[in-house]
């Protein structure tokens, strides 16, 4: 996914000896750099729930540890007390000479039988706890390890963006010189193309939620409410139909049934740009996406998206 991300882009020249590009040649590379930015955006969201997820498994470790590190706080403060009491008593068998205080064997036995479990119970406590705190050490050890690398992707992600941002700024720059010189503009209209199709169910509610977005920005790494990526839109409208879905494409691809593009049906998920986009299918051959930064969530005819990795229903 991230090959194209991080291969080096040349920019057109915009050596005004030679010739300026056309506005085509322009919008061609700012589609290509939206493209590549896009993979980069969808793994940087991939980490992003990665790191979630790892933070959770140490948050439940955590957890899991604190009534064994109970047990074995309570086992110490009986030992601190006995030790206590024998130190007291000025002799190496004080808690012996405290039991004899009793008054009687009955009541001595009966002391003497609880020490005893006592000390059985603080051994099996602390074993307990010693056995339990070697899976504990190693597993967080693994999960910390784990969390630097996600971590150090993520850092790493974030540059390959940055750079990639800074080409589609001196893009733009280009386009915006030709759209002055008379050149066409993106076209960023939110009209409907369609209405709304009568679906029920859960995958009715999806399509509602996506024509009810139509013209809401395109930002990177959001998922609602007023404004989303490519996966933020799909995985918002099944949310707002009771189906979790994660906020990667790829991610989506691998969580939903695959369907033949036959069987495809309003609601569907809709795959390309090799798994780096997704958008849904609304009926009629039209898809409701969020494209990229340059435009708006909007409908388009399902051969806008380019070469389709794949269908998927939710």
């Amino acid at each position: 996914m991230l090959g194209a991300a991080a291969a080096v882009v040349v920019l057109l020249p915009a050596n005004a000896a030679l010739a300026d590009p056309s506005l085509a040649q322009i919008e061609q590379q700012i589609d290509q750099k939206n493209n590549e930015v896009e993979k980069v955006v969808e793994a940087f969201n991939l980490v992003n729930d990665q790191l979630a997820a790892t933070q959770a498994q140490l948050n439940a470790l955590h957890v899991k540890m604190a009534p064994l590190q109970s047990s074995v706080d309570k086992a110490q403060g009986n030992v601190d007390q006995i030790a206590y009491t024998a130190y007291k008593n000025n002799s190496a068998l004080g808690t012996v000479s405290v039991l004899l205080q009793a008054g009687s064997t009955n009541t001595f036995m009966d002391q003497l039988a609880t020490l005893d479990q006592l000390s059985r119970n603080q051994k099996r406590d602390i074993t307990t706890f010693s056995n339990a705190k070697k899976g504990y050490d190693a597993e967080k050890s693994r999960l910390d390890a784990l969390l630097a690398a996600q971590n150090a992707q993520k850092t790493d992600l974030a540059t390959k963006r940055a750079k990639i941002e800074g080409d589609l700024k001196t893009l733009q720059a280009l386009e915006a010189k030709a759209r002055a010189q008379g050149g066409k503009g993106p076209d960023n209209s939110t009209g409907t193309v369609t209405k709304p199709p009568a679906v029920s169910g859960s995958a009715g509610v999806a399509v509602r939620y996506a024509f009810s977005k139509l013209g809401d920005r395109y930002v990177y790494g959001t998922a609602g409410p007023n404004t989303f990526d490519c996966s933020g839109l799909t995985m918002a409208a099944w949310k707002a139909a009771g189906k979790s879905l994660p906020h990667n494409a790829a991610s989506q691809y691998n969580t939903v049934r695959h369907i033949a593009k036959s069987a495809l049906a309003p609601g569907d998920l809709v795959f390309s740009n090799g798994l780096g986009h997704v958008s849904i299918y609304v009926g009629s051959g039209m898809i409701i996406h969020a494209p990229n930064s340059r435009t708006v969530v909007k409908e388009v005819p399902i051969s806008q998206v380019g070469t389709i990795v794949g269908y998927g229903r939710p």
